[in-house]
């Protein structure tokens, strides 16, 4: 097919031929490849898949995500999912969709933790569990959070870093029923109040935790100051930090600790996992620790 050039028809025989040299000194061509004398984009266009239209129709967007770009304080807004649910406290319940959608991107990254859910489920093994769980809230926290839940706990979950945490991840475990407390850029005092939310349990409800999974020591530290009649309830603690296992420590010289807890930060199966498998997988070791407590 002939070409124009300066208003001149040129014929592929007498297309001049492009050099490497001259394509890379030519801003035009310079995103191309050469394939003989032809011109070949060198991407192709990007089509929408299905799962882009449906994030696009439903709203959600990466950018922002998990940024506090609500200008209401979520402890001042209205709280509630699309069943009417209000017991948790997020950033934003609309970006439960795309939250979803990264949960099970996550699920998908972590076949062991799977394998688990899918083989205990139906025997309960944690039937009668009242879990306090104060971590980091990201998609990989969320699949144990919903493995716990399929084993038969019953669950509260709070941030243990104030800005770790993933709003539309949250926003999904929210909408899925869940107790949650976090958002990202909460302040010191947000942070406190999030773990207490946790601790007391709904307004009107009874509630006595008897487990806890802990990252930093923040919950047992406050369930022992604040609420040591609850802190009798406790059966068992799960640490997995180093600033938390010290604290423990620190609680066991002084003859505080009088409970069962768990030392996960130094187990060799989290140490293999973070340092050579994957620190997702090291999440077998917290439900570990939640049935021998």
């Amino acid at each position: 097919m002939a070409d124009f050039e300066d208003g001149v028809i040129l014929s592929p025989k007498s297309r001049p031929k492009i050099t490497e040299e001259q394509a890379h000194n030519s801003p035009k061509l310079r995103d191309t490849k050469l394939t003989g004398t032809k011109r070949v984009p060198r991407f192709r266009n990007r089509s929408l898949s299905q799962s882009s239209n449906d994030s696009f129709s439903s709203g959600a967007s990466y950018t922002g995500s998990s940024d506090g770009d609500d200008d209401h304080h979520p402890r001042e807004a209205e709280q509630k999912n699309s069943q009417g649910f209000s017991d948790f406290c997020v950033r934003n319940i609309l970006q439960a969709a795309f939250g979803r959608r990264e949960i099970e991107i996550a699920e998908q990254e972590m076949p062991g933790i799977m394998a688990l859910r899918k083989r205990a489920q139906q025997d309960k093994p944690l039937d009668g569990a009242k879990i306090v769980g104060c971590t980091h809230i990201t998609a990989q926290t969320a699949v144990l959070i919903e493995t716990l839940a399929a084993l038969g706990a019953n669950i509260r979950w709070a941030p243990c870093n104030i800005y770790s945490t993933q709003n539309e991840v949250a926003a999904a475990l929210a909408e899925a029923g869940f107790s949650i407390f976090a958002w990202k850029g909460e302040t010191e005092e947000d942070f406190w109040w999030c773990i207490e939310q946790c601790i007391e349990g709904e307004e009107n409800q009874p509630w006595s935790p008897n487990l806890i999974i802990d990252d930093g020591g923040d919950t047992t530290h406050v369930m022992l100051k604040k609420y040591p009649d609850k802190f009798k309830n406790i059966k068992g603690i799960v640490e997995e930090s180093v600033t938390g296992v010290h604290r423990l420590y620190q609680l066991s010289k002084c003859g505080k600790l009088t409970v069962p807890a768990m030392n996960i930060n130094d187990s060799v199966t989290k140490t293999k996992f973070d340092n050579l498998y994957s620190c997702r997988e090291s999440i077998l070791d917290r439900c570990a620790g939640v049935w021998a407590g």
